[in-house]
């Protein structure tokens, strides 16, 4: 049987929840297969990974703020009408609680902000931390394969 170690690839079933409920959940689709250590889950969660035996399942509560860092009032931004029409639809509306995706500056991956509020002139404040940062975090797993 393959105990998870540093830089394993796993095929697994997870569910990250916080007080509002899932954030992520696999259960209901086809696994998830990552490597330890490339970014995918964050270091306190591949942590808790570490030494479980393929074919076991977990639930484990993680205290606020270890899974994703404390909320930082500072990634709280505003981003101009005229920068968001750039970088997306110009007739896109935006309402508090969407989550809308940026392209990186070099333009190989993404991130997400959550809106929170729009002004008159159709400036956005975004909250660019993660929707679990500060937060407890429920995270559930079934270990299917480790190679």
């Amino acid at each position: 049987m393959s105990i998870v170690e540093p830089g394993s690839f796993l095929t697994l079933h997870y569910r990250l929840a916080g007080p509002q409920g899932d954030i992520i959940n696999t259960f209901n689709e086809k696994p998830a297969t990552l490597s330890l250590g490339a970014g995918t889950l964050t270091p306190a969660l591949e942590q808790r990974l570490l030494g479980m035996a393929e074919g076991t399942s977990a639930v484990m509560d993680i205290p606020a703020g270890e899974a994703f860092g404390d909320h930082n009032p500072d990634m709280h931004q505003w981003v101009a009408r005229k920068l968001l029409n750039e970088l997306g639809d110009p007739m896109e509306k935006y309402a508090a609680g969407d989550v809308v995706q940026f392209p990186t500056p070099d333009g190989l991956g993404a991130y997400a902000g959550t809106v929170l509020q729009v002004n008159g002139e159709g400036a956005v404040l975004f909250d660019f931390n993660h929707p679990l940062a500060g937060q407890p975090v429920t995270f559930e797993v079934e270990l299917i394969g480790v190679l």
